[in-house]
């Protein structure tokens, strides 16, 4: 894959936004293209972490088993996206599942390949470490909000993160449904609520022509009334 094609692929947050184009055309020239089937897994919880993937399109789901044993979904990745980027530099076991939604290609870059980039490129190191360190500060900001907000806001921030982001929304002449049918369940695994409370929210937020719900699909009708739900306290 050319330095070019990657580097339109990244999106603006991912960990290897900052690469040159000399170092992306490495990253490239020494990563291997490889697809997925729907309900492949593409990372396993607790493997180990010996390699990176970028993922060059397609959706997939990105959750974790708690030790209590409850699912917790944590994301949709979608095309741009860099997936098993902690066990890859820190050694250690995979700490969340990676599993294809859609049929997905991913770019795979092993850890041995990667060291004779970093050493090749004076500067990339620092830059990786950066983007750790923001990405770490945005977590925190986001894990602090959230908890600091009662179910209906929590619910509309969880819903405007997919849709500012762009990741499992699609434009539908002004409105806003979810890419992928998430089950009550699901949606709840994703926003840390009970099945119950996703059921009750979303039926109040119908009646008021905020969402629409049909055939398993959430459909956005009023952003604006969504985004001042996400910012009540």
């Amino acid at each position: 894959m050319d330095a070019a094609t990657l580097a339109e692929t990244l999106t603006a947050s991912s960990l290897l936004a900052g690469c040159s184009p000399e170092e992306l055309a490495d990253i490239g020239a020494r990563g291997a293209v490889r697809a997925f089937k729907p309900g492949a897994a593409i990372i396993r919880q607790g493997d180990p972490g010996d390699t990176l993937w970028i993922m060059l399109s397609g959706l997939a789901r990105v959750s974790m088993v708690a030790a209590n044993g409850r699912e917790i979904v944590l994301d949709y990745a979608e095309r741009g996206a860099v997936l098993g980027e902690i066990a890859f530099l820190d050694g250690g076991e995979r700490t969340a599942s990676v599993e294809a939604i859609e049929p997905v290609e991913a770019l795979g870059l092993t850890r041995s390949a990667f060291a004779e980039i970093v050493g090749k490129h004076q500067g990339l190191a620092m830059r990786l470490l950066q983007a750790m360190a923001r990405r770490l500060r945005q977590n925190n900001t986001v894990i602090e909000a959230d908890r600091a907000y009662t179910s209906g806001p929590r619910l509309a921030r969880f819903l405007l993160r997919l849709m500012m982001s762009g990741e499992g929304l699609e434009a539908q002449g002004g409105e806003a449904r979810l890419k992928i049918a998430l089950s009550q369940g699901e949606l709840g695994n994703f926003a840390g609520m009970s099945r119950e409370q996703i059921n009750r929210q979303l039926s109040t937020w119908a009646e008021g022509g905020i969402v629409s719900l049909k055939t398993g699909r959430v459909t956005v009708l009023d952003r604006e009334a969504l985004v001042d739900i996400a910012e009540a306290w």
